[in-house]
This record gives C-alpha cells, structure tokens and sequence, in this order.
C-alpha cells in the first residue's frame, strides 16, 4: 500500500465520519438505521478539534517507506535523476 493511498484512506474515513453525522438530506434514513446516533457519538468523542489536528499534521510528516525498488529514483539531496545502482550522485555527490 503506497502512502497516497494510505493519506486517501484516512481522508475518506474522516471523511465519511463527518458526512454520516452531518448529512441532512439523508438523516431521516440514517436516523432509522442508527448510524446517525453512532457516528454522531463517534465525532464527539473521538474526533475533536485536537484530534483532526494531529491527524492533519501525522499525515503532513507521515514518510514514505526507506527503501524502493525502482529503476527511476532521486537524489534526496538536489533532487537529480541517479541512473544505475551506483551510491553516490553524479551531480552533487552526496551519498544515496
């Protein structure tokens, strides 16, 4: 699982959280359900004004696993293309 797909995941379960407790045209529905009771219990609680902060500013710093397999990758340094498996970049010669 890449980390776009990860910070979309995330985005879309609060996302979704928010919409079921705040959707008007289809509370009387949800109503009937109780999803609407159980999301709004679930906003109250779990999702404060704290609590989307720091989830805003985990998926600001989340990185990228170490390592990747790719046969195109980037000095992380001046952001040159490395051709080969070489561990130095030709540009500004910093190790990669």
């Amino acid at each position: 699982m890449t980390l776009c797909l990860r910070k979309v995941v995330l985005l879309v379960l609060i996302g979704g959280v928010f919409l079921t407790a705040n959707v008007v045209m289809v509370a009387n529905w949800l109503s009937d359900k109780g999803i609407c009771q159980f999301a709004q219990t679930i906003k109250d609680n779990y999702l404060t004004g704290t609590a989307v902060t720091i989830l805003v500013a985990l998926l600001i710093l989340l990185v990228g696993p170490g390592k990747t397999f790719s046969l195109l990758r980037r000095c992380p340094v001046c952001n040159h293309r490395l051709i080969g498996s070489g561990s130095y970049c030709s540009e500004c010669g910093s190790k990669v």
